[in-house]
Protein backbone atom coordinates (compact mmCIF):
# COMPACT_ATOMS: atom_id res chain seq x y z
CA UNK A 1 0.00 0.00 0.00
CA UNK A 2 1.16 3.69 -0.90
CA UNK A 3 0.10 7.17 0.05
CA UNK A 4 1.50 10.63 0.20
CA UNK A 5 1.35 12.62 3.10
CA UNK A 6 1.44 16.55 2.58
CA UNK A 7 2.93 18.71 5.21
CA UNK A 8 2.36 22.90 5.34
CA UNK A 9 5.78 24.45 7.04
CA UNK A 10 6.27 27.73 8.02
CA UNK A 11 9.75 27.96 8.44
CA UNK A 12 12.60 25.75 10.30
CA UNK A 13 11.10 23.10 12.33
CA UNK A 14 10.57 19.87 13.20
CA UNK A 15 6.74 18.91 12.34
CA UNK A 16 5.70 15.44 14.21
CA UNK A 17 3.44 13.75 11.76
CA UNK A 18 3.83 10.29 13.70
CA UNK A 19 -0.23 10.00 14.26
CA UNK A 20 -0.64 10.76 10.79
CA UNK A 21 0.87 7.67 10.23
CA UNK A 22 -0.31 5.55 12.42
CA UNK A 23 -3.58 6.72 11.36
CA UNK A 24 -2.61 5.84 7.86
CA UNK A 25 -1.39 2.14 8.80
CA UNK A 26 -4.87 1.81 10.32
CA UNK A 27 -6.68 2.98 7.75
CA UNK A 28 -5.46 0.49 5.16
CA UNK A 29 -5.57 -2.26 8.19
CA UNK A 30 -1.60 -2.90 8.46
CA UNK A 31 -0.54 -5.78 10.97
CA UNK A 32 3.22 -6.78 10.57
CA UNK A 33 5.21 -5.65 7.93
CA UNK A 34 7.85 -2.84 7.04
CA UNK A 35 7.16 0.92 6.69
CA UNK A 36 9.25 2.84 4.33
CA UNK A 37 9.03 6.81 4.49
CA UNK A 38 10.72 9.24 1.99
CA UNK A 39 10.54 13.17 1.76
CA UNK A 40 10.54 13.89 -1.95
CA UNK A 41 12.87 17.03 -1.43
CA UNK A 42 16.37 17.93 -1.09
CA UNK A 43 16.06 21.00 1.32
CA UNK A 44 14.33 18.56 4.02
CA UNK A 45 14.58 16.05 5.79
CA UNK A 46 13.03 12.64 8.07
CA UNK A 47 14.14 12.22 10.94
CA UNK A 48 13.16 9.75 14.14
CA UNK A 49 13.51 11.67 17.55
CA UNK A 50 12.42 12.28 20.71
CA UNK A 51 8.80 13.51 20.93
CA UNK A 52 8.76 14.37 24.74
CA UNK A 53 10.47 17.11 25.52
CA UNK A 54 10.30 19.88 22.76
CA UNK A 55 13.37 21.41 24.13
CA UNK A 56 15.40 18.62 21.89
CA UNK A 57 14.28 19.38 18.93
CA UNK A 58 14.94 23.32 19.22
CA UNK A 59 18.84 22.62 20.08
CA UNK A 60 18.86 19.88 17.10
CA UNK A 61 17.45 23.34 15.41
CA UNK A 62 20.34 25.29 16.47
CA UNK A 63 22.83 22.89 16.38
CA UNK A 64 22.27 22.14 12.67
CA UNK A 65 22.23 26.10 12.31
CA UNK A 66 25.48 26.13 13.85
CA UNK A 67 27.26 24.00 11.37
CA UNK A 68 25.63 24.86 8.34
CA UNK A 69 24.42 28.72 8.74
CA UNK A 70 23.09 31.27 5.98
CA UNK A 71 24.92 31.24 3.22
CA UNK A 72 25.46 35.48 3.81
CA UNK A 73 26.91 34.11 7.31
CA UNK A 74 30.78 35.06 7.05
CA UNK A 75 31.51 31.36 7.42
CA UNK A 76 29.70 30.40 4.47
CA UNK A 77 31.73 32.72 1.93
CA UNK A 78 32.42 29.42 0.16
CA UNK A 79 29.40 28.91 -0.95
CA UNK A 80 28.39 29.11 -4.97
CA UNK A 81 25.00 27.66 -5.03
CA UNK A 82 22.59 31.00 -4.34
CA UNK A 83 20.07 31.05 -6.62
CA UNK A 84 17.45 30.70 -4.33
CA UNK A 85 18.21 32.13 -1.34
CA UNK A 86 21.15 32.51 1.33
CA UNK A 87 18.95 29.35 3.38
CA UNK A 88 19.03 27.08 0.13
CA UNK A 89 22.38 25.61 0.01
CA UNK A 90 22.70 25.55 3.88
CA UNK A 91 19.03 23.37 3.90
CA UNK A 92 20.83 20.75 1.03
CA UNK A 93 23.66 20.28 3.68
CA UNK A 94 21.34 19.59 6.65
CA UNK A 95 19.38 17.54 4.65
CA UNK A 96 22.59 15.83 3.02
CA UNK A 97 23.80 14.67 6.88
CA UNK A 98 20.09 13.97 7.78
CA UNK A 99 18.05 10.71 6.76
CA UNK A 100 15.84 11.55 3.94
CA UNK A 101 14.20 8.06 4.29
CA UNK A 102 13.51 5.79 6.77
CA UNK A 103 12.39 2.49 7.04
CA UNK A 104 10.18 1.45 10.60
CA UNK A 105 9.15 -2.16 11.45
CA UNK A 106 5.26 -2.42 12.02
CA UNK A 107 4.24 -5.49 14.31
CA UNK A 108 0.56 -5.62 15.75
CA UNK A 109 -0.69 -2.82 13.38
CA UNK A 110 2.04 -0.49 15.32
CA UNK A 111 4.90 0.92 14.54
CA UNK A 112 8.07 -0.41 16.58
CA UNK A 113 8.92 3.28 17.97
CA UNK A 114 10.33 3.72 21.56
CA UNK A 115 8.52 4.86 24.22
CA UNK A 116 9.71 8.35 23.23
CA UNK A 117 10.13 8.46 19.71
CA UNK A 118 8.21 10.72 16.96
CA UNK A 119 8.66 10.56 13.56
CA UNK A 120 9.35 14.59 12.20
CA UNK A 121 9.90 16.18 9.07
CA UNK A 122 12.87 18.35 9.69
CA UNK A 123 12.54 21.53 8.08
CA UNK A 124 15.51 23.43 6.81
CA UNK A 125 14.34 26.86 4.92
CA UNK A 126 12.88 29.67 5.74
CA UNK A 127 9.92 30.27 3.67
CA UNK A 128 6.77 28.17 3.80
CA UNK A 129 6.57 25.02 1.62
CA UNK A 130 4.17 21.94 1.02
CA UNK A 131 6.09 19.13 1.32
CA UNK A 132 5.62 15.72 -0.24
CA UNK A 133 6.32 12.41 2.35
CA UNK A 134 6.16 9.41 -0.15
CA UNK A 135 4.86 6.53 2.23
CA UNK A 136 4.51 2.77 1.43
CA UNK A 137 3.54 -0.42 3.92
CA UNK A 138 5.12 -3.75 2.64
CA UNK A 139 3.31 -6.77 4.78
CA UNK A 140 0.12 -8.25 6.03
Amino acid sequence: MNTVFTLATHGPACHDFTRDIAGWLREIGAQDGVLTLMVRHTSCSLLIQENADPDVQADLLAWLDRIAPPSDHPSMGWITHRDEGPDDMPAHLKAAILPVSLQIPVAGGRMSLGTWQGIYLVEHRRAPHRRQVAAMFQGV
